[in-house]
């Protein structure tokens, strides 16, 4: 090619690009402003909230209608956010060390609490092994064969549920659980690859591995968060251990000695539950010989046909009982209520903030029982803590800490008393008094039970990310912590070859979402109900109050709500409830009448063993 005027003259341009470029380069990098900082602050929530909004609008429709394509479409969106929060979070570090207001810092500090992948390859496999990992559990079902060895019909979760929470087969119960925890092993693999590349990206913003990202959201110290719930762990542990003992009493005269032992773990398949996380549907076997009530919420609902909207309906009653607004029409022609016949969805309740604005939404496949009546009061804190602090920056629509997302809900629901029940017409007349113990050890059947197994399922995972725990282990070091702080042991053998993944037929697993928010959420509801109950002037016992209809606990409840994540999760427990720490104290207080009762009833099965 001849060299003309014009490549010469293109060619010194490029020369002159080339030195200003490496004059630039040598020179020191000036350093950031304030006005930077809070024009990056800006730009960057307005970005990430309409890709937030995208995203969540792409899981919606992946988790609500499961097929390759929705699978494919959420995972783009997920990937689009996760592209542009990285990139968020790596232009934060830039004003790190820079004299900021407080407010300012302190979403500087969350947007860097993300993972990050500077590859683009990387964020599109981690968003699609995400997805993939989500719509393997939904499609998941055990199929058993037929006496003649053909094959059966096959079963989807919620159905062996049902049989786990029903039957009193010993063998069939086995089957069920041996049954579901057999499809886990089929994404193993995805989850392995899944855990390497989360912790690289963990890496890329400074943390060791992702369970140490996990536990510096808590505005503490990784370390100081897991000394943190074993401080709680320890102090509710005694209340544990007396209805585990007497659950092994019931479950010994229920099922023979030779299904369940005198001493050690008990099988995990006998407590009506897949995972043993709650208990309530042994309250038939456990409940008091006398003093407790016939009374059955269950039947009532099903005997009036309440339906999925009816049961919604009753939920938003109490939060507008206590001031807050109606749920939007929105909710109401947007929310998923019941199990469509012609598609697979993810039935796990949960509830979903759209847009910034009041599109907020649930996804749940309600049935009229206590214990879905009880969630859905659970998934409308979610809501209603949406709608609470949407006023609040992008950064902050948020909860205070995860754990004060769930106990909300959780807090609503523990004023769902006798006397709230009369009020809205389901009960005709309240128990007696002595019938206070049932109610209570029906109540302790889902709280209490979840406290070691919300603890031990993240404590699994963190030792999964740190690589303590190799794959070939995932369910030694599984079943190890069950007995450790549950008292539980597999009911079949383990895979002799290591490629069990029974931590992987739990939701939270397989889906990746922290479970220490639990742990927290069943703290720290005991602690809010108590502070709210003080506001609403009661000073009975406890577990007797509802604040139901109760404007001065309702506002006090609304002034946190609003406040989001705005501020460091202990000012906001002491904006509700005047304390600074988490205590299992008011748990305590709580069920201390049962935990008396439950000694009680244990000494005397102690003493006629021995004879």
């Amino acid at each position: 090619m001849p060299v003309t005027p014009k490549i010469i003259s293109t060619l010194l341009a490029l020369a002159a690009t080339s030195a200003a470029s490496t004059t630039v380069l040598a020179a020191p990098p000036q350093k950031p402003t304030v006005a930077e900082a809070e024009r990056f602050l800006s730009e960057t929530e307005a970005k990430l909230n309409k890709l937030n909004n995208e995203q969540a609008q792409g899981a919606w429709v992946g988790s609500n209608f499961i097929t390759d394509d929705t699978e494919a479409i959420a995972s783009f969106f997920a990937e689009r956010y996760l592209t542009a929060s990285g990139e968020a979070a790596i232009g934060a570090r830039r004003f790190n060390g820079l004299k900021l207001p407080a407010d300012s810092a302190r979403k500087l500090l969350l947007l860097q609490q993300t993972l990050v992948f500077a590859n683009p390859k990387e964020r599109e496999q981690y968003a699609a092994l995400q997805a993939g990992l989500n719509g393997a559990y939904g499609k998941a079902k055990y199929c058993p064969k037929n006496a003649d060895g053909s094959a059966g019909a096959c079963m989807a979760l919620g159905e062996m549920e049902k049989v786990l929470a029903n039957s009193r087969d010993e063998a069939k119960l086995k089957e069920m659980w041996a049954g579901w925890h057999a499809q886990s092993p089929e994404y193993k693999g995805k989850y392995l690859d899944y855990i390497a590349l989360s912790n690289k990206g963990a890496k890329q913003m400074g943390f060791v591995d992702t369970g140490a990202m996990w536990r510096s959201q808590y505005d503490m110290p990784a370390d100081a968060f897991a000394n943190e719930m074993e401080r709680l762990w320890q102090q509710v542990k005694p209340l544990y251990d007396s209805l585990h003992t007497y659950s092994r009493y019931k479950l010994r005269e229920t099922y023979g000695a030779d299904v369940v032992p005198m001493e050690g773990p008990i099988p995990a398949h006998l407590y009506g539950n897949m995972w043993s996380q709650t208990w309530n549907n042994l309250y038939p076997i456990l409940k008091p010989a006398t003093g407790a009530s016939n009374y059955s919420l269950t039947k009532v609902l099903e005997e009036r046909k309440t339906d999925a909207k009816q049961m919604t309906k009753y939920a938003e009653g109490f939060y507008t009982s206590l001031g807050m607004q109606k749920l939007p029409a929105s909710f109401w022609e947007r929310s998923l209520f019941t199990k469509p016949r012609d598609r697979d969805v993810v039935c796990h309740a949960s509830a979903w903030p759209i847009n910034e604005k009041d599109d907020v939404r649930i996804k749940m496949c309600i049935n009229p029982t206590a214990e879905d009546f009880t969630v859905i009061h659970h998934e409308l804190g979610h809501v209603y803590y949406f709608l609470g602090y949407t006023g609040q920056p992008y950064l902050y629509r948020g909860g205070a800490n995860d754990g004060f997302h769930e106990a909300i809900g959780d807090t609503i629901a523990l004023s769902i008393t006798p006397d709230y029940l009369q009020k809205i017409g389901l009960m005709d007349q309240a128990p007696d008094a002595d019938a206070d113990i049932g109610q209570l050890l029906e109540r302790a059947l889902g709280k209490v039970p979840m406290l070691p197994f919300a603890y031990m399922v993240d404590k699994w995972r963190w030792d999964v990310y740190a690589g303590k725990t190799k794959p070939a282990d995932f369910d030694k070091s599984w079943w190890q912590l069950r007995e450790q702080y549950m008292g539980m042991k597999r009911p079949v053998a383990m895979d002799a070859k290591g490629s069990g993944f029974d931590a992987g037929a739990k939701y939270h697993v397989a889906a990746d979402v922290p479970y220490a928010r639990y742990f927290l959420a069943n703290m720290l509801q005991f602690q809010f109900h108590r502070a709210l109950c003080r506001e609403a002037g009661y000073t009975g016992p406890l577990h007797r109050c509802s604040i139901y209809g109760n404007a001065k606990a309702g506002a006090k409840l609304q002034q946190m709500l609003a406040m989001g994540a705005s501020k460091p999760w202990p000012e906001e427990l002491k904006a509700i409830s005047g304390e600074e720490r988490i205590d299992g104290g008011a748990l305590l207080d709580y069920f201390a009448p049962l935990k008396t009762w439950l000694d009680a009833q244990n000494a005397a099965y102690a003493a006629a063993a021995k004879k």
